[in-house]
């Protein structure tokens, strides 16, 4: 589970009675999406032949150019998480992160999930005892590309909900 109980409304838009600005909005979704296109590649490894996790991410990008509808990013991102179902280990959390970054269209507090499942992707693919090394650096990395307007959103964010989100923001 990723999701708070209680959502937090600084994750909710400002017509939908929360705080987050359109544009906030949308530095989430191409934040996420940058997350989960770092650890691409080991889905695309494991299953070169499914454009899912790519599709989504590219969807996560085209809805905050206003190029798709909500709906269709979010769908997006379900068929993205539909190609992990039968995977394991770093291919599994690499299709999981693209698929929460195109959802980030529908539910902004997603934006912890593409982050998350790219860490554990990235942890997974680490030989023998670098795994939570490179789970460390892949955090920080994210870290290093998070835009100024919503850094401390997201790094409070982290601080929040690190324990549901396996932990993986100890960096």
């Amino acid at each position: 589970m990723i999701l708070p109980k209680v959502r937090d409304p600084r994750f909710i838009t400002i017509r939908r009675g929360g705080t987050l600005t359109d544009d906030d909005h949308r530095l989430l979704a191409l934040w996420a999406a940058t997350c989960a296109e770092h650890v691409l590649t080991l889905f695309e490894q494991a299953r070169p032949g499914d454009p899912r996790p790519r599709e989504a991410i590219e969807h996560a990008r085209a809805w905050t150019r206003g190029e798709v509808r909500m709906m269709e990013a979010r769908a997006a991102g379900g068929h993205a998480m539909g190609a992990a179902r039968d995977l394991r280990g770093a291919a599994r959390h690499a299709a999981y992160a693209a698929g929460q970054a195109a959802v980030v269209a529908h539910v902004a507090a997603h934006e912890l999930g593409a982050a998350a499942y790219a860490i554990k992707a990235a942890r997974a693919a680490a030989l023998g005892d670098a795994g939570d090394a490179a789970a460390r650096r892949e955090c920080r990395w994210q870290r290093d590309q998070l835009p100024e307007a919503i850094r401390e959103l997201v790094l409070d964010d982290q601080r929040l909900r690190n324990d549901i989100c396996w932990s993986v923001f100890d960096c």
